[in-house]
């Protein structure tokens, strides 16, 4: 006598057993990838599938634009600039900070060819006329009585324009300044894999072996032996891609990998630094999994500067 549920023959009996196992397996396998992702966020506070994937995107992004045609990074070097300046300015404004938001973003935008078409005589005209354009934004805005504020207050706020463009402008340019030099495309993407090689083994140094907190009060989440795991993978990938990619002795590519190690730490625990002083836990929510802009990219902020120095140097 046949087990088949009643009114189904044997053999589509079987098939709907097996993909109901089927389907229950899928279910299994997702339950736990999800519990590992949530012991995961709970531990690093990101969310590891949805960072991963926005990390490959700009990848993917970065590299295309870098080897293809350098105009192409140009233009998503303002849209870059342009969203750090204005997610900065908006995230200071929450903290009690009047920063024109649309004259930071405007004047990031604006440093790009500046810094391209002129390079670094370029780059710090565009960035000194930046600061003033956003102060004398913010003076005129005096005129609106509900943006009128005390001496002491006003000061606070121009301060604050001139720290956004210093900070994620000024700093982000030098990225621009370097791509625009002959060659200087091939170590723009050196720094973003010695970048990328840094926080990857932070984080996955961290996350297996991490006990000793390496700045508790600035950055809870990291470690010493996080910190380790950066140098360890910074050093490897900056021999690799000194010898690989622009030419360089493996000695240099082995002081550019520390050297990037140690300003993309840096980078991080500013941005950190400021984040507490703000009261918040990203710069923004923009990009699922990562927080901001300026979550990502803060460890190549400082480090962009390190790797002109570099180009320079080995001229």
């Amino acid at each position: 006598m046949s087990d088949a549920p009643e009114g189904l023959p044997p053999h589509k009996s079987k098939r709907a057993h097996s993909r109901a196992e089927f389907e229950a397996t899928v279910a299994d396998i997702e339950a736990q990838v999800r519990a590992t992702n949530a012991r995961i966020e709970a531990r690093t506070g990101r969310n590891l599938v949805a960072a991963i994937a926005i990390g490959l995107v700009f990848g993917a992004l970065f590299l295309v634009s870098l080897i293809v045609i350098k105009e192409i990074f140009m233009a998503f070097a303002a849209v870059l600039l342009g969203a750090l300046a204005l997610e900065l300015s908006t995230a200071l404004r929450v903290a009690g900070r009047m920063i024109p938001r649309v004259a930071s973003a405007v004047a990031a935008v604006a440093i790009v060819p500046a810094a391209f078409y002129f390079h670094t005589k370029g780059q710090w005209i565009a960035a000194l006329l930046g600061m003033l354009f956003v102060t004398l934004w913010r003076l005129v805005e005096l005129a609106r009585p509900t943006h009128r504020v005390a001496p002491r207050e006003l000061l606070r706020d121009i301060l604050g324009g001139v720290f956004v463009q210093g900070y994620v402008v000024f700093l982000g340019s030098f990225a621009v300044v370097l791509t625009g030099q002959p060659g200087g495309q091939w170590w723009t993407l050196a720094l973003l894999i010695v970048v990328i090689g840094t926080d990857t083994g932070a984080y996955a140094s961290g996350l297996l072996f991490g006990k000793h907190k390496m700045a508790p009060r600035i950055s809870p989440k990291k470690t010493w032996e996080g910190f380790a795991g950066s140098i360890l993978v910074a050093s490897l990938a900056g021999v690799l891609v000194g010898i690989l990619m622009v030419q360089q002795p493996w000695w240099i590519g082995l002081a550019f990998g520390l050297t990037i190690a140690f300003t993309a730490t840096l980078g991080d625990l500013t941005e950190s630094l400021i984040k507490r002083d703000l009261g918040i836990k990203d710069i923004s929510t923009w990009l699922p999994g990562h927080g901001g802009f300026l979550d990502r990219l803060d460890s190549t902020l400082p480090s962009a500067a390190v790797a002109f120095a570099f180009y320079l140097l080995t001229r």
